[in-house]
């Protein structure tokens, strides 16, 4: 499956909740997201694998890869298409052992350290922030600004997506830095309308 990080949707359980999980991630697909992350801190490992299991199931035929936030168990039982790991989360090695070659392994990135202590043979891209605070993470890293996000996206050997506090305002700003894709969150879940929501990012890529 082609690796395609120009607009990365994370779910966030809260937000969706009005519009609904799925309904949100099918609107938001039609309107052009590329890749789709389940984040759910709060869900079981049985209701996030039911949760991905649906996912993945609507998402057949589109192109637009799943990936687990965090869990590993979740990503085996749920079949997804790959897995985000934090710096506090299931290594990377073993991640790779566990799902195989063909998955998707993401790694989150905030400072100089972590990227060049990142096995980037094993990972597929990385995702760097946050570029401004959010409150859609209470417990982010310190932000990096433009300026952090265009420090590492050209050291890095690998693709990058930026997060953090992003709207379809900052795509230029994120393309000028130097990253692949912009991922965010509340700009899409929580929205009235997220395929038009995700269609504001397309219309500012083109």
């Amino acid at each position: 499956m082609p690796l395609d990080l120009s607009l990365y949707l994370v779910t966030d359980a809260t937000l969706c909740q009005p519009y609904g999980l799925e309904r949100t991630v099918y609107e938001a697909v039609r309107g052009g997201v590329s890749m789709v992350q389940l984040r759910d801190k709060q869900a079981s490992d049985a209701q996030m694998t039911d949760q991905a299991r649906r996912l993945k199931a609507l998402l057949a035929g589109s192109g637009v890869p799943l990936i687990i936030n965090d869990r590993l168990k979740v990503a085996l039982a749920s079949q997804a298409d790959g897995l985000h790991i934090g710096q506090s989360d299931t290594a990377v090695q073993q991640a790779r052992a566990a799902m195989g070659p063909q998955a998707i392994l993401g790694l989150s990135i905030n400072n100089v350290d972590q990227m060049f202590d990142a096995p980037t043979d094993q990972l597929n891209y990385v995702g760097i922030g946050p570029i401004f605070a959010t409150s859609s993470k209470q417990d982010h890293a310190q932000p990096i600004g433009f300026g952090g996000l265009a420090s590492l996206a050209n050291a890095c050997p690998l693709p990058s997506v930026a997060i953090g506090g992003l709207n379809a305002t900052h795509v230029s700003a994120v393309r000028r830095a130097g990253a692949q894709g912009i991922a965010v969150i509340s700009a899409i879940c929580g929205q009235p309308d997220p395929e038009q929501a995700a269609r504001e990012f397309q219309y500012a890529y083109a």
